[in-house]
């Protein structure tokens, strides 16, 4: 079994590993775009900074369908409104595009698939200061610098980085509520290997806290200290360089859930598809579905959101909106959300119609409700003073979905979807 895992660790790593070529002619083309902004900053003599952050800049960028480089500019404190500072800085840059959120920052696009982020952060000495979560990013390069030099590990990290992503766990984005880059650099760290991680992560059944540099003595300094808001993810990973932070806030349960399963199923059968993508098959889902009798439909969603983290949180929310919807008329046995990374995304639901149900009205004292509610539903019926009706049904998801686009319409809209449609 080990040869069998080293044999398919080693597949793996050679495939997620950028070549040197690759790296080269990135690094080219960052200190080509650094220079440019370091010549503008002093021309607008502006106090300010830059320094390299991210996966690139701490050695364990892996490969993925696009490359994206973090270049942070630090600003002096003297500073305020950072954020238009570096749209000033990036005027004479091409191919620039704000990117909304608690502070903008800025994307510019080499080529179609490789992109810098350029991100305005404060200059800070001590921690607590910082505004927003990227003032530290400046502190995550230096301490996973200072502490991981072992190119195992550094090897390590890209074995769990590809895994992470190819099970869709991997990112701390809201519609994906995974596992962060750093904070899988701090775990494999911990752990020692990828293995091992696995296999710690296999056997975590309560809240697990990890403290790498010991910044407590006890489980309940943590629950005191941390905001209670960033302490409902599974594990409470402490930040070794800023200990009021929980750098697995992200991670939900059910990802996590998911991700333990994948790491079991590996440790008993491993296997490179392991660390592939799974792409629906929507045709043979479909042919499933009707050869068991279910009902199957595919929804495209669109919204106009920001793409990234605002689209996808948004079309994920209103997936999840309609999931509820459709279970009060039909049983669902299996769904799903694809989302595209861009402005719209795919649901799919297998489900089984329910022959009929029950619905709930008001109290029998309620004279004028009761009234109503039997005007409404001819065939009542009375349990412990409450007044029911029983629905037949008899309409398919398809069609269930088409009314209720058309008497949702203007709930839809609220909820940010622009467009709604059957495949």
């Amino acid at each position: 079994m080990a040869e069998k895992i080293n044999s398919i660790l080693k597949e793996i790593l050679e495939r997620v590993k950028p070549s040197k070529e690759e790296l080269q002619d990135s690094k080219k083309s960052l200190e080509n775009f650094v220079g440019k902004i370091q010549r503008n900053i002093k021309n607008q003599k502006i106090n300010a900074e830059i320094f390299i952050g991210g996966s690139f800049a701490r050695g364990t960028l892996i490969k993925k369908d696009s490359y994206d480089i973090d270049i942070f500019i630090r600003f002096d404190k003297k500073h305020k409104d950072i954020s238009n500072l570096t749209k000033k800085i990036l005027k004479n840059i091409k191919n620039v595009s704000t990117i909304h959120g608690s502070r903008d920052y800025f994307k510019i696009n080499v080529s179609k698939d490789f992109f810098f982020e350029v991100i305005p952060v404060k200059k800070i000495k001590i921690l607590k200061e910082a505004d927003n979560i990227t003032d530290l990013s400046y502190s995550h390069v230096r301490y996973i610098k200072r502490k991981i030099k072992s190119e195992k590990i550094l090897n390590d990290i890209l074995l769990a980085k590809a895994f992470c992503y190819g099970n869709n766990c991997y990112g701390a984005e809201s519609y994906v509520n995974g596992f962060s880059g750093y904070a899988l650099e701090l775990l494999i760290y911990h752990y020692n290997g990828f293995l091992r991680f696995l296999r710690a992560m296999t056997k975590i059944k309560e809240k697990e806290i990890i403290d790498i540099e010991k910044h407590y003595k006890n489980k309940q300094q943590v629950l005191m200290d941390i905001n209670a808001a960033k302490l409902d993810s599974p594990i409470i990973l402490v930040d070794p360089t800023y200990k009021q932070r929980n750098a697995l806030a992200a991670l939900s349960d059910s990802t996590f859930k998911k991700f333990q399963k994948t790491c079991k199923s590996f440790l008993k059968n491993p296997t490179i598809n392991a660390f592939e993508i799974e792409k629906i098959n929507f045709d043979k889902m479909e042919k499933n579905a009707k050869r068991k009798g279910y009902e199957f439909l595919l929804i495209g969603a669109r919204t106009k959101k920001q793409e990234g983290d605002v689209a996808g949180s948004k079309l994920l929310k209103f997936y999840n909106h309609l999931s509820g919807e459709i279970k009060k008329y039909f049983e669902i046995k299996d769904k799903g959300f694809e989302y595209n990374g861009k402005k719209s995304a795919k649901y799919f639901f297998v489900v089984k119609k329910k022959p009929e149900i029950l619905i709930r009205g008001p109290l029998q004292s309620q004279k004028e409700h009761v009234k109503k509610f039997k005007k409404k539903y001819k065939k009542v019926f009375i349990k412990k003073g409450k007044i029911y009706s029983i629905k037949k049904l008899n309409f398919t998801l398809k069609k269930f979905l088409n009314d209720w686009k058309n008497k949702h319409a203007q709930k839809i809209k609220d909820m940010a979807i622009s467009n709604l449609q059957v495949f």
